[in-house]
């Protein structure tokens, strides 16, 4: 089924477009105009496709699965990080900037930063909640499942989400550390990948699993394009702000 029609996310920008993955089993979208291509983000179709990081861990085909339906519209609709470009959420009108945002179903809410603002996702993705920040920085929210090892648990998150969004030449683990959230519990994991062609600019993927205070785990994912400190202070920001 074609659900391009119902699609809130990326921008209409008609001299851009989105991918996602292949693994995923999800089909592309083009420009209008434009003759159908590959599956794959624009730096591959000009440089050749990315490069994976080495997969470093298995993660069970059980937990796989049930992942791959969270991600796949995340890789088309949150960023294109392969590409070259971090598409923002369709920004809600001027007239009402949201100053925060509210996640019901995944038992979430946040401040944002000046400057960002709320955006919607398509129904079929595990992904509640979306913020950006012009293009440049995202952070997502989804109701996770109960982990018996929280950083196991983060550690294959974060794998999965490098390999279906980052494709980077080389991936570099920059954080990864215990975190107590709005009185929960969690893990932290932070990447930041490079590109050896002369479009992708390096980019940084943060991922927190977090559990307790009575409440359902929740699973929040940041991500931002060029990797900068401005940036990261920005996710880190909302993040802090989960309660």
């Amino acid at each position: 089924m074609d659900e391009r029609p119902h699609q809130a996310w990326p921008p209409e920008d008609p001299g851009r477009g989105a991918w996602s993955s292949e693994e995923a089993g999800h089909e592309g979208w083009q420009p209008a105009g434009d003759p159908p291509q590959d599956d794959l983000p624009p730096s591959a179709r000009w440089y050749g496709t990315p490069a994976a990081p080495p997969r470093r861990r298995r993660i069970p085909d059980r937990l796989r699965r049930r992942l791959l339906g969270a991600t796949a519209l995340a890789a088309g609709a949150a960023a294109v990080v392969a590409g070259g470009v971090l598409l923002a959420p369709r920004i809600l009108p001027a007239s009402t900037p949201p100053a925060r945002v509210s996640d019901p179903l995944a038992g979430v809410a946040y401040p944002l930063p000046e400057g960002w603002r709320t955006g919607t996702m398509p129904p079929v993705t595990e992904f509640t909640s979306v913020a950006g920040s012009g293009g440049a920085a995202t952070v997502m929210s989804r109701p996770a499942e109960p982990a018996a090892d929280v950083r196991e648990a983060t550690v294959e998150l974060t794998d999965l989400y490098a390999r279906l969004l980052l494709h980077g030449d080389e991936v570099k683990v920059v954080d990864d550390r215990a975190v107590t959230v709005g009185g929960r519990t969690g893990h932290s994991r932070s990447l930041r990948a490079e590109y050896r062609d002369v479009v992708n600019r390096p980019a940084y993927l943060r991922v927190v699993f977090l559990t307790g205070a009575g409440r359902r785990p929740v699973v929040v994912v940041g991500m931002a394009q060029p990797d900068d400190p401005r940036l990261r202070a920005e996710i880190d920001t909302v993040i802090a702000g989960v309660r």
